[in-house]
């Protein structure tokens, strides 16, 4: 499937768009998304970005790559993969303008999955990292 038919599919994930993450790249277990920073929007009140946004952008990036298979397969309406658990280390703020996140799946099974999001700005700032663990739902559609 083209990086097209993938952002038409996410274009329904109403938060997603509501929170400005672009889907830069995805394939069967991986992922790259993106979101420019705006500093009234996304600064908290120490006037660096806010720990929300870095975690949203990298559970949005699970989500592609978690599902991206299921989206080629034409199997989205049968099964989807949805976020059992994230840990997430912050190590800096960025000083970019920038928040990049590469997802990659570590382990993928039949119904439960662990992937590995790294956060960086455009600067090449290492920002966070973090572990999710991925439950596959059969929707029995």
């Amino acid at each position: 499937m083209d990086i097209d038919g993938v952002r038409e599919f996410f274009s329904g994930d109403r938060y997603l768009m509501l929170t400005g993450v672009v889907i830069e790249e995805a394939g069967d277990g991986r992922a790259v998304c993106a979101v420019d920073i705006v500093p009234d929007r996304h600064f908290n009140k120490g006037g660096v970005v806010q720990g929300g946004v870095t975690y949203t952008l990298a559970d949005s990036a699970f989500a592609v790559a978690a599902n991206y298979g299921h989206l080629e397969r034409g199997e989205i309406d049968r099964f989807i993969t949805v976020s059992q658990s994230g840990n997430i280390t912050y190590f800096r703020p960025p000083k970019g303008e920038r928040l990049i996140c590469t997802a990659e799946a570590i382990s993928r099974g039949r119904i439960s999955s662990v992937y590995r999001m790294e956060v960086i700005d455009d600067q090449g700032t290492e920002v966070a990292l973090m572990i999710g663990n991925g439950y596959t739902i059969d929707l029995g559609n």
